[in-house]
């Protein structure tokens, strides 16, 4: 392999020598712009969403940046949910094993759904890096098991998530708790409006990093748009499965009982179907999540909630049962495909009530595709919104005659009436566009 491009940073040989590991050779436009900001001591916030290389951005400038010699806590690491803190801590241990064997760095990972004895335990000696849900680690904090006054890191990692689950309470608490000299990162998808007072609150001047829309719409996505066209919605999502036949499926849905509902029908048809959602209790959500690392299921049905931030490897296909609400998360679930170089394909079984969502989508740069499955064919269609363009096309011919109309004064006897009668058949014909 050739020479990692990452060792141009300022980074210890083992650092170097974990990233070669990881087979990490460029790095993503957000690890180019935050690993010095992170290096320099300066507080930022990193707007860009998952699968842009955004947890290694703030992990490798952070472990470079801790002292193996200073037995307490160093930097704090927040995530909203047990498994996006799970999963940074494991990214976390692929490169602290690298480690020399008299510097070594602990982490600890803090989430709630765990022995709570055992954490307890393990953290008799401080950890130079704690990473968890911010409840489980506020809980220590206030046990006095946890001291933080000593680490002048914290990261807050999917903090629009955090505001929407109610966490920020918690993580205000934990910086409050730390020194007035702090380091903040904060990561985020969006900046919403409530966002901006707790930004304040602890980042005089931060820096601020906009990974670009442009880039934001990964090319290695094709976005495919199917029309429903009064049929069975599940029978249909069952037939776009099984003719995909994906390495590994996430099917999204806005509720929970929709989740349900879903899985159940395609367990009906003969499916095996994983289902990931908030009603789980912890320990079913880690059995759930183990078996689809396992590959225990090619197809997943899940909320936004409970797989925002989860990087699940291998996702082939993501399917969009129904649109999201908010739709900023269609960027986040199309997200959980084409990770890592390679490919995917983003689908949406749509309905004509979906089509102003649709359009506000292509303004925010997503390109589609129109397919649909005919007898287990896969058809290409005209682009949906062909009929309303062709009207837009027609009202424009309209306002170019009424312009001529008006512009009109000086003329040839009988030119206005030719105007008006052609001004006339173009409405007649628009007319019978629109009801056709």
């Amino acid at each position: 392999m050739a020479e990692t491009l990452f060792s141009r940073f300022p980074f210890q040989p083992f650092l170097i020598e974990a990233i070669n590991a990881l087979r990490f050779y460029k790095p993503t436009e957000i690890q180019e712009r935050v690993i010095p900001k992170v290096l320099r001591g300066e507080s930022m916030v990193g707007q860009s969403q998952t699968g842009t290389g955004k947890t290694h951005a703030y992990l490798l400038p952070i472990i470079e940046k801790i002292d193996p010699k200073r037995a307490e806590v160093q930097a704090v690491i927040t995530a909203p949910t047990r498994e996006l803190a799970t999963q940074i801590y494991h990214e976390t241990l692929k490169i602290t094993k690298f480690c020399p064997k008299d510097r070594m760095i602990v982490a600890r990972c803090l989430i709630g759904g765990t022995d709570k004895q055992k954490a307890l335990e393990k953290l008799h000696v401080p950890p130079h890096i704690v990473i968890g849900t911010p409840g489980r680690i506020n809980d220590f904090i206030r046990e006095q098991a946890l001291d933080v006054h000593t680490a002048r890191i914290l990261v807050v990692d999917e903090a629009d998530l955090m505001l929407d689950l109610g966490f920020l309470v918690d993580v205000d608490q934990i910086a409050a708790r730390m020194p007035k000299e702090l380091q903040m990162l904060v990561f985020s998808a969006t900046i919403p409006e409530k966002l901006r007072p707790f930004l304040k609150k602890y980042m005089e001047n931060p820096t601020f990093v906009h990974v670009a829309p442009k880039q934001v719409a990964n090319e290695q996505i094709e976005h495919v748009l199917i029309p429903l066209r009064g049929r069975d919605k599940v029978k249909l999502l069952y037939d776009v499965l099984v003719s995909s036949n994906p390495y590994l499926a996430i099917v999204f849905a806005n509720t929970r009982k929709m989740a349900d509902d879903i899985a159940d029908r395609l367990a009906e048809q003969g499916l095996k179907v994983g289902v990931l959602h908030g009603d789980l209790t912890p320990r079913e959500r880690k059995k759930m999540m183990s078996q689809i690392r396992d590959l225990a299921f090619q197809y997943v049905v899940a909320t936004d909630l409970a797989a925002r931030g989860i990087d699940i490897e291998g996702v082939s296909h993501v399917i969009n049962y129904e649109l999201p609400e908010d739709l900023s998360f269609y960027i986040h679930r199309a997200g959980r495909t084409a990770r890592a170089g390679y490919s995917g394909v983003a689908m949406t079984i749509y309905e004509p009530s979906d089509q102003d969502a649709i359009a506000r989508l292509e303004k925010m740069g997503i390109a589609f595709v129109h397919r649909d499955l005919v007898r287990g064919e896969w058809k290409e269609l005209p682009p949906w919104n062909r009929r309303s363009k062709r009207a837009d096309e027609k009202r424009d011919e309209l306002a170019l005659l009424v312009d001529k109309m008006k512009k009109a004064k000086r003329v040839k006897p009988g030119y206005k009436k030719k105007l008006r009668a052609e001004l006339e058949k173009k409405r007649k014909r628009l007319g019978r566009f629109k009801q056709s």
